[in-house]
């Protein structure tokens, strides 16, 4: 028998004797041929392990998020150490894998670091919700003011007193406009009554998971004013103080510029949107311009940019300073000063003090002569705002931000765009049809990075963003902001008026771009809810072709196509339950959708038609086709996978005789009701009712395959889940 050395090893020939044992000898060395391979792969690659740690840190915090047991989370951080332990101690001397062996060790170490943050963060921040629905009477100190006047109210997130044990506990409470009493500041104390409720869980599989947002925010309830609010103390005059600029600065922007114009200034300056009426909102949504009216990256970048320039053309007109101080050094401080300054302003959110971190990063590379923007920059804003919000990784802000500027400086640092934005000779029309090109196929590769996380999370993709972009980011950037900022500062001398008149009429064209594109046919498409294992294709493949640098970095269009081929074949759910049983969801042979109650502009009802994919306006579900409707119950049947599906659904909670239901339910292969139904009911197939409902939550059913998705799997450790054990 021929006998093969392994690389780095005295030469060994097979053993003989025992077949498992020369299994497991051949086995060895495919291991180590494998390993010889990746170190030769690595080593010829330009390997940067700096960006792949930020990675590797962020896959930690959603292993921790996707795993549910607490015994897992254990398990995972065990097996990591083990595994970290395990390569170094076995290749530490092997001196020709010295790159494979640190890249194992410090991306293993990293995964269990970010499993361990976000385990910590958890315990730290989180707060028991309250168990049922409950209405108190309270005495509280505000928190925290939001004001939203485009739905006539204002949100209060209060601290209280439980009263069995007396700890503070944080509360948001919805106010009426007309209940808001003079006096309601940050630091206030006040008495009012309020019906509360735990927050909520996902209504269904796939849609927004409150309670887990809730828990990250410390909110242990969340509910609506009952009667009137008593202020029983005056805010002190340090307390709110920025919050009570931020909303001076709306009211008054708002007080300049009428009308829908007004609202988004005010949310350009600082970060106020509660004024902008939901048919803004709806068309800058869906013509892919909402990202504007988050204050994030562009809006700090253009802030801190013309704070940079400015300080620096200032500097420069004294001969005397330029000769003895650095003045990009000074410039980049004072940008920076004018970034802090605006994200304490628009509130410290975290898409803003990302954007600030990332923004002062760039600057500190300009005062040191460094590459500016480079993917390890970028990585290291990321880090910084995982170490502080780990929780802000599952977000869809988090990763449509990071996701944008990595597709942008992928793109701009790669070779062929390089050589076609290099300077040459040519006249001006050439130079503004390249810098045209180059921002439309920024806008467009923007536009792919985000279509798979806008899908997942919002279920609902625009179509025409990229076109919408090309006109609406520069004149955001060069024309609307700086237009706000003149008039403000104009506004300290009382002559900004002027400035106010055109700030309007370009932010008019700008929701008229938005209004136009959304309006268009096709603008939108809403999908059903994609898998995660599909998600993560596109994620793993988009960062290799970002990250990874020669040929190499085009194996990440693999699992890029293979992601898009899922996300065509992600079918449309045969039926949809709420959470609590009062509505559902039928999808019908013809691809029509029909629910058993509510009104467009619910929602629920919102819900429903998202999460089905479903452009179309759903009728009652007594409309559909062989449908019977008595006043109790419904009774449906449908084909599908080439048999017919019997449905019964409950219409309300009026109770019929417990014979007359068990014979119905023989009769059906799935039954759903609101309530606790018998155990007589015995259905061929699924009954899902209040039993089912409470342990499991949402569903989502596809009869062909036999499938039932459900917003819980059963036990659950996180702490906001209501299956989380007591034990």
């Amino acid at each position: 028998m021929a006998t093969q050395a392994t690389p780095g090893v005295p030469f060994a020939p097979e053993p003989g004797g025992n077949a498992a044992v020369r299994r497991i000898w051949r086995m060895r060395g495919a291991m180590s041929t494998f390993a010889d391979g990746m170190e030769r792969f690595l080593a010829g690659s330009g390997f940067d392990r700096g960006p792949w740690l930020t990675v590797a840190f962020a896959g930690g915090i959603g292993l921790w998020f996707a795993l549910p047991l607490r015994l897992q989370w254990t398990a995972v951080l065990a097996g990591l150490l083990a595994l970290a332990a395990t390569v170094h101690i076995g290749w530490r001397r092997r001196p020709e894998r010295t790159m494979l062996r640190l890249a194992v060790v410090s991306l293993t170490l990293t995964i269990a670091a970010g499993t361990l943050v976000i385990s910590i963060r958890s315990q730290i921040v989180g707060s028991p919700p309250i168990e049922r629905a409950v209405s108190l009477r309270m005495d509280a100190t505000i928190l925290e003011l939001i004001e939203e006047p485009a739905k006539d109210r204002v949100r209060l997130v209060i601290a209280v007193r439980d009263p069995e044990t007396g700890a503070a506990r944080k509360v948001r409470v919805n106010v009426p406009r007309a209940e808001a009493i003079d006096g309601l500041a940050e630091g206030a104390r006040i008495r009012l009554s309020a019906r509360l409720m735990p927050p909520s869980p996902p209504l269904l599989p796939g849609a927004y998971d409150f309670a887990r947002a809730a828990w990250f925010k410390g909110y242990a309830a969340t509910g609506s004013l009952v009667g009137e609010i008593t202020l029983l103390g005056q805010a002190a005059e340090t307390q709110g103080r920025i919050s009570g600029y931020q909303r001076r600065i709306a009211a008054h922007i708002r007080a300049q510029l009428g009308g829908s114009a007004g609202t988004i200034a005010a949310a350009f300056a600082s970060g106020d949107r509660g004024a902008i009426a939901v048919e803004d909102e709806i068309a800058m949504r869906d013509s892919g311009l909402t990202h504007l009216l988050s204050i994030s990256g562009l809006h700090v970048s253009a802030v801190i940019a013309a704070g940079y320039v400015l300080a620096l053309r200032l500097l420069a007109l004294s001969p005397a300073l330029a000769l003895r101080v650095r003045l990009p050094l000074l410039a980049a401080a004072f940008g920076a000063l004018v970034g802090v300054s605006y994200t304490l302003l628009t509130g410290a959110e975290v898409p803003t003090v990302r954007s600030c971190v990332g923004a002062i990063l760039v600057l500190i590379a300009l005062a040191l002569g460094r590459e500016p923007l480079s993917l390890r920059m970028i990585a290291i804003a990321a880090a910084v705002v995982m170490a502080v919000w780990p929780e802000a990784v599952i977000g869809p802000s988090f990763q449509m931000s990071f996701s944008a500027v990595i597709a942008i400086v992928a793109l701009h640092s790669s070779g062929p765009v390089r050589t076609f934005l290099a300077p040459r000779d040519g006249t001006l029309l050439d130079r503004f049809a390249r810098q045209t090109a180059m921002l439309f196929a920024t806008g467009l590769v923007i536009e792919l990075a985000l279509m798979p996380i806008v899908l997942f999370h919002f279920h609902r993709g625009g179509f025409y963003g990229a076109f919408a972009n090309v006109v609406a980011i520069p004149l955001t950037t060069f024309i609307c902001m700086p237009l706000i900022a003149l008039a403000l500062a104009l506004d300290l001398f009382g002559i900004g008026a002027p400035v106010w008149w055109a700030a309007g009429k370009a932010l008019d064209f700008l929701l008229a771009i938005a209004h136009f594109t959304a309006g268009q046919p096709g603008a939108v498409k809403l999908m059903p809810q994609i898998g995660m294992a599909t998600v993560l294709a596109f994620v793993a493949g988009g960062l290799w072709l970002a990250l990874w640098s020669g040929r190499a970095r085009l194996l990440g269009f693999v699992p890029v196509i293979g992601g898009a081929v899922a996300v065509m074949a992600t079918p449309v759910p045969d039926m949809l339950i709420t959470r609590d049983g009062k509505n559902v969801g039928v999808t019908s042979n013809d691809g029509r959708f029909f629910v058993l109650r509510g009104t467009a502009g619910g929602y629920t009802h919102d819900n429903l038609v998202e999460l089905a994919g479903i452009d179309i306006v759903p009728q009652p579900l007594a409309n559909l086709p062989g449908a019977r409707c008595s006043p109790e119950f419904c009774s449906v049947s449908i084909m599908r996978g080439g048999r017919p599906w019997h449905i019964l659904v409950a219409r309300n909670r009026q109770r019929i005789d417990e014979p007359q239901l068990a014979a119905a339910c023989r009769q059906a292969h799935l039954v759903v009701a609101d309530r606790w139904l018998p155990r007589s009911c015995r259905p061929l197939w699924l009954k899902v009712d209040g039993r089912f409902l409470d342990r499991y939550g949402g569903t989502a059913i596809y009869f062909a395959k036999g499938k039932v998705v459900t917003v819980h799997s059963g036990t659950n450790d996180h702490g906001w889940s209501r299956t989380t054990r007591t034990d």
